[in-house]
């Protein structure tokens, strides 16, 4: 199945299974960061509120590598790619966040995009091969190897930590404030 923006979900169903609602979900964290980052320059990218360091572009950024951490590498097993695979996490832990300010909005943007993309179609993979049951390549420290059902989970989690300081952000550059993006199209069927 090759998903396009009329075949995403805008949010999860109101009675729906399982992993559509979960689908659902994390979808519907995905279009409201994706609101609160687009139509604004270089400045608004990188605007701080208070004492925080966090940015839009920041926001953007982490979450490409988040995406790209827990569906390719963490569910799949597959190698980190560009431009992941050259950062030297150990010496440079806050590489995403640092260099987001040397983006442009529309690179940052592109950069989010091609990693959900890429989530996705690993999100379409594991469920064809066992479902939500299917376990993760990654073991963590104490042997254990999550279902696609946890990081489903921990991603909404992740997104919805990030999606709150979008809001506030996004409030302190033009007023923007909101829970959904205006308009959603219609709701498809998954």
């Amino acid at each position: 199945m090759t998903t396009t923006d009329e075949t995403v979900p805008c949010e999860p169903p109101v009675a729906g299974s399982e992993i559509d609602t979960l689908i659902g979900s994390l979808e519907r964290q995905r279009r409201t960061l994706l609101w609160k980052c687009s139509g604004l320059d270089g400045d608004g990218m990188r605007a701080t509120v208070g004492r925080s360091a966090v940015t839009l572009g920041g926001l953007l950024k982490h979450l490409a590598v988040v995406e790209d951490d827990m569906f390719s590498e963490k569910l799949l097993g597959r190698p980190a790619g560009g431009p992941w695979s050259s950062v030297d996490w150990d010496a440079d832990p806050e590489w995403d966040w640092r260099t987001a300010a040397e983006d442009s909005p529309e690179e940052l943007l592109a950069l989010w995009k091609d990693a959900v993309a890429r989530s996705r179609a690993a999100v379409r993979e594991a469920l064809a091969a066992a479902g939500p049951e299917q376990i993760a390549h990654y073991t963590n420290a104490r042997g254990q190897s999550p279902s696609l059902r946890r990081l489903l989970v921990d991603m909404i989690e992740e997104y919805a930590r990030h999606v709150g300081h979008a809001d506030l952000i996004r409030e302190s550059v033009d007023g923007l404030t909101g829970e959904d993006p205006p308009n959603p199209p219609a709701e498809p069927t998954v």
